[in-house]
């Protein structure tokens, strides 16, 4: 922060300033009694707030981002939270870019799991998909060369996995006590990692390659108890972790991959995910499009996975209407080969006026093996419908 500080000291009168981010209002309905007694019964409601402020000086080659989050949740202690996702100064010269702070980044191309995107930590009490992440503190140059871009990374501290708590739905049927974080680094969360990436853009191919060297974001989760109650405990390994990530857009497809290697002390495996999407431009002479995608996800280690991705076809469809209101549709179903199971997810969404948007999404879940990770979410199938105002 202090060098952020430092560096905003040095912006001249002509420092341009914005502001602007969004409020939350969800609401998450639960058909089913919870498969757990402490749970809350079947309804949340809950508010978050995202406010996005930006400053730019020297001439647009400096500048600076803040990102605070808030969520008050009705029945989770846990899911009532706050985070900084962005709070970085930015620096461009001519062919390079160097950003210092708390920053979000992503890698990877593909749909239903992201194996490649390693650098931020996810905020699971926002939602099981993934894709809501932790802001990271780091140390970022990119290089812009003719032969492809590199990344240098180092990133100093560590931000756990955030869970449920025990009132709390989409949870295991264990408790996770944070409180009580492991680590095998001597110094815990105060590690350094470090990253390095490669991407590049040939013809009609995007490729990128990593190596990744620091604390595993997938914690072992190992037995302990708190208050006489027995409860899971995280334990985070370092591993080191090289990756692949390839997208072909040709034509109307869309072919994509992404593989890891990873090693730690309990274990070494290779992963992948693969698939495609086919794009149907102007459906019924109209403005809407419509994408239908299918993946594969493999884990080398079978059912003795801690992902749920081990063995898995994962189908979709996208449907964007292209209209004045942004209305778009997203629904996709997982079916895991190896437990016989299923996930049903749907996403729409739809702008109202400038300022206002309506978010309806369902989760539902079909299991019949307790050895499947996704047998202790079997009642919480749940429809959850969000209103957002912009300002």
């Amino acid at each position: 922060m202090g060098l952020i500080l430092a560096f905003t000291s040095q912006a001249n009168a002509n420092m341009e300033f914005e502001a602007s981010g969004k409020v939350t209002a969800e609401l998450r309905l639960f058909p089913e009694s919870p498969q757990f007694s402490e749970q809350y019964q079947d309804v949340n409601f809950s508010v978050a707030v995202e406010p996005d402020l930006f400053w730019q000086w020297n001439n647009g080659l400096d500048s600076l981002s803040f990102k605070p989050f808030l969520r008050l949740d009705q029945h989770d202690n846990e899911r009532t939270h706050a985070d900084i996702r962005e709070l970085n100064w930015i620096h461009q010269g001519n062919d390079w870019e160097l950003r210092t702070g708390i920053q979000k980044v992503f890698w990877g191309v593909t749909e239903f799991q992201h194996l490649v995107d390693v650098i931020n930590q996810s905020d699971s009490v926002e939602d099981i998909d993934g894709e809501d992440k932790r802001g990271q503190p780091m140390i970022n140059l990119s290089l812009v060369k003719h032969w492809g871009i590199v990344d240098l990374y180092v990133l100093p501290g560590f931000r756990e996995q955030t869970y449920p708590g025990k009132k709390g739905r989409l949870r295991s049927g264990m408790v996770i006590d944070t409180d009580q974080t492991r680590y095998e680094a001597s110094n815990n969360e105060l590690h350094t990692d470090l990253a390095v990436r490669w991407s590049h853009s040939v013809g009609d191919f995007d490729v990128g390659a990593h190596w990744f060297r620091g604390t595993n974001r997938d914690p072992i989760l190992q037995m302990g108890t708190k208050n006489g109650e027995a409860v899971l405990v995280p334990y985070y390994e370092q591993m080191n972790q090289f990756g692949f990530d390839l997208q072909a857009t040709i034509e109307s497809w869309l072919w994509k991959a992404e593989t890891i290697w990873r090693d730690s002390k309990s274990d070494t495996y290779w992963a992948a995910q693969a698939g495609f999407e086919y794009t149907f431009y102007g459906v019924q002479e109209s403005n809407a499009d419509l994408g239908v995608l299918l993946e594969y996800g493999w884990d080398q280690r079978g059912k003795d996975a801690t992902a749920v991705f081990q063995n898995d076809i994962s189908i979709g469809a996208r449907l964007a209407l292209n209209d004045t209101s942004s209305t778009e549709l997203l629904a996709g179903m997982i079916y895991d080969v190896d437990y016989d199971s299923t996930s049903f997810q749907i996403e729409a969404s739809r702008r109202l006026g400038d300022k206002w948007k309506v978010t309806v999404d369902g989760r539902f879940f079909s299991t019949n093996d307790n050895a499947d990770l996704l047998s202790s979410m079997d009642k919480d199938d749940h429809i959850q419908i969000g209103l957002e105002r912009y300002f």
